[in-house]
C-alpha cells in the first residue's frame, strides 16, 4: 500500500514537471500567426479569457486555458490596455502578454490645419478610417455635451494641430483633447495679453483670433491686421472683413464675393452690423491668438492685399484708396 502511494506520488511530480515544462516551453516558443505582420484590436473592458478569444478570432493560435494561466501567474489580470496592436513572426506569448500590458499600441494621427470650419473638423473625423466614428449624428450641441464644453456654437473652440491616437480610438476622445488644448493655450495667451484692449472676454478674443486667422496671407502681417481691427473697435468702425460675410453666408458663397453680398445683412456680415461676429469663423492657430491679444503699435486702419500674400496698411482712407487702386484695380490715383 505505502510503495503503491509513492509510486503515485512519484508520477504525480513527474506529470508536474512535465506540465511545468510544457508550459515553459509554449510561453517561450513563437507563436503561429496567420500572416506576419498581423494588426489586431482589443475591445475596452476585456478579461483574460476575453482577450484570449479576441487574439484566436484576430489569428493567433493560442489555448485559451494556457493564456490565462500565463496572465494570472503574471498578475496581469488588471493591467491589459485596449487598443490597436501588431505583432510579428518569432514574438512568443510572453511578449505578447507584456506588450497587452504595456499598451504597446499602434498609433494613428489627425490633423486639424489653422483656418479650417467646424464643419471640415467633422467631415476630417468622419473620413479617418482608424478612428471610431461614436460623433458621427450627433448634433453640434450634443457633441460639446459629450466634450464637456458649456459653450453653445463649437465654431472656433478646436485647437489646430495634429493629434496621434490608439487606433479605434473614439472621434469624440479626439475632439475632447482639442478642445482642452485649445482652452489652455487661450487662457495663457488671455493671462499675458496687452493692456487696454477692446474684449471682454477670452471668448471675443477668439473671435477676433479666426478673424486674424482668415484675414492673413502672411505670418508677419498678422500682429498689423490685428491692430487695425483693433483700432476700428476703439472708434466705433465696423469690422468691414470679408471672412465673416462668406461665413455667413454658407453654402450660397459660390466663391465670388458680390457687391450685394456686403449689403445682405446676416449675424456675420461686419459690413452691415458693427462690433464682433457673434462666433468665431474658423479655427485660429496660436500664432493668430497671439498677435490678436498682442497687436502691433499701429494707427492703421485699413489694408489692402497686395497680391503676393502681404498687405498695404494705411491710416487714413485715402491712402487706402490710393493703396487699392494700385493693388486691385490695376492703375494708379
Amino acid at each position: 500500500m505505502l510503495k503503491t502511494l509513492r509510486n503515485l506520488i512519484f508520477l504525480a511530480v513527474l506529470l508536474a514537471v512535465a506540465a511545468g515544462g510544457g508550459f515553459y516551453l509554449w510561453v517561450s516558443s513563437p507563436l503561429n500567426l496567420v500572416r506576419s505582420p498581423l494588426e489586431f484590436d482589443i475591445e475596452p473592458g476585456s478579461s483574460l479569457r476575453s482577450v484570449a478569444r479576441q487574439l484566436n478570432e484576430a489569428g493567433i493560435a493560442i489555448d485559451p486555458r494556457v493564456f490565462v494561466l500565463l496572465g494570472k501567474l503574471s498578475s496581469a489580470e488588471t493591467s491589459l490596455k485596449a487598443g490597436s496592436y501588431v505583432i510579428e513572426s518569432g514574438s512568443t506569448a510572453r511578449d505578447l502578454l507584456a506588450k497587452l500590458t504595456r499598451g504597446d499600441v499602434t498609433q494613428s494621427d489627425l490633423a486639424f490645419i489653422e483656418g479650417w470650419t467646424f464643419r471640415q473638423m467633422r467631415d476630417r473625423l468622419n473620413a479617418h478610417p482608424d478612428l471610431r466614428h461614436d460623433a458621427r449624428g450627433l448634433s453640434d450641441a450634443e457633441l460639446l455635451r459629450r466634450i464637456g464644453a458649456p459653450e453653445s456654437a463649437a465654431e472656433g473652440l478646436f485647437f489646430p494641430d495634429t493629434y496621434t491616437f490608439a487606433r479605434r480610438s473614439s472621434d469624440i476622445d479626439v475632439l475632447a483633447r482639442a478642445y482642452r488644448t485649445m482652452q489652455r493655450r487661450l487662457a495663457r495667451e488671455w493671462e499675458g495679453r496687452a493692456s487696454g484692449l477692446p474684449y471682454r472676454s477670452p471668448y471675443e478674443a477668439l473671435i477676433m483670433a479666426s478673424i486674424v486667422e482668415k484675414e492673413t496671407g502672411r505670418d508677419s502681417d498678422r500682429p498689423l491686421i490685428s491692430a487695425v481691427f483693433v483700432n476700428r473697435l476703439r472708434q466705433g468702425m465696423p469690422l468691414q472683413t470679408d471672412p465673416t460675410v462668406i461665413y455667413g453666408l454658407g453654402d450660397r458663397f459660390d466663391g465670388n464675393l458680390r457687391r450685394r453680398d456686403l449689403t445682405s445683412d446676416t449675424p456675420f456680415n461686419t459690413y452691415t452690423r458693427s462690433g464682433l461676429p457673434p462666433t468665431p469663423i474658423a479655427l485660429p492657430g496660436l500664432a493668430a491668438l497671439h498677435a490678436t491679444l498682442h497687436p502691433a503699435n499701429s494707427r492703421a486702419l485699413y489694408f489692402v492685399a497686395r497680391g503676393d500674400g502681404s498687405s498695404v496698411f494705411s491710416e487714413t482712407l485715402d491712402a487706402h484708396n490710393t493703396a487699392v487702386a494700385r493693388y486691385q484695380k490695376g492703375k494708379t490715383r
